[in-house]
């Protein structure tokens, strides 16, 4: 990604790339059209937390790590005095990428009818062909089933949405397996895109306090995320 200011930062031993949207998206795109593969995750703290393990994976080749959150950023600029030049929110930014590319696509992830009606979406609202989907649940008991179900579809794209760290090491497990070229670790796409879970204002986002905002949503699940495992972050970062 020469001649965009783009850079790698290694934070807490994660490899980091430094970088805008509009760069990104032209770097994925670039790659999708020669035929190579790029794993593209979005590292919060959670990630940080929940998928130190996987790191020697998350080093290899076509793996790009960016930064998503007020926690990397602080991070960032306590323990490298970097200040990322844009917060790469995976839920932001995973509708225009796709927009964009305008490549088939399939959805792995959430409940049952939650793909479905997160394709329904993209396709009404960004034109995106969805070619495919299987939920998170049911859908992920016959892996080879799964693996046949996405490369038979004709997907450039696979979009994995099960969380930190089952989508991670789901994909960086059967990548070498599967068909489509970008492979995305999406988090809670599918559920926004679908309307099950819902988004903060745009001025709360503006803001970048979604994390409070999920947190009042759902206390029991994210109480832990948000106070005792930032402690585990901060001490990953210092390593």
């Amino acid at each position: 990604m020469s001649g965009d200011r783009s850079r790698r930062l290694r934070l807490g031993g994660f490899p980091l790339l430094s970088t805008r949207s509009a760069p990104l998206i032209a770097h994925l795109a670039r790659r999708l059209r020669r035929g190579r593969q790029t794993v593209l995750l979005f590292a919060n703290t959670n990630f940080f937390v929940q998928c130190a393990p996987l790191l020697p994976q998350l080093r290899e080749p076509g793996v790009r790590l960016v930064n998503d959150g007020i926690g990397l950023s602080i991070a960032a600029r306590l323990m490298k005095r970097h200040r990322f030049p844009e917060n790469l929110n995976g839920t932001d930014f995973l509708p225009g990428l796709l927009t964009q590319l305008q490549a088939p696509v399939f959805l792995l992830g959430g409940r049952p009818g939650i793909a479905e009606r997160a394709a329904a979406t993209l396709a009404r609202t960004h034109g995106v062909a969805v070619v495919g989907s299987r939920n998170g649940y049911g859908g992920l008991a016959d892996t080879a089933a799964v693996v046949a179900a996405i490369t038979d579809s004709g997907a450039e794209v696979v979009v994995v949405a099960l969380g930190n760290p089952l989508q991670e090491r789901w994909i960086l497990t059967h990548r070498a397996r599967l068909g489509p070229r970008l492979l995305i670790g999406a988090g809670a796409l599918l559920d926004f895109l679908a309307g099950e879970v819902p988004r903060a204002p745009g001025w709360v986002r503006s803001l970048r306090l979604e994390w409070l905002f999920r947190l009042a949503q759902e206390p029991r699940r994210l109480l832990r995320r948000y106070t005792l495992d930032i402690l585990t972050f901060l001490r990953l970062c210092r390593e």
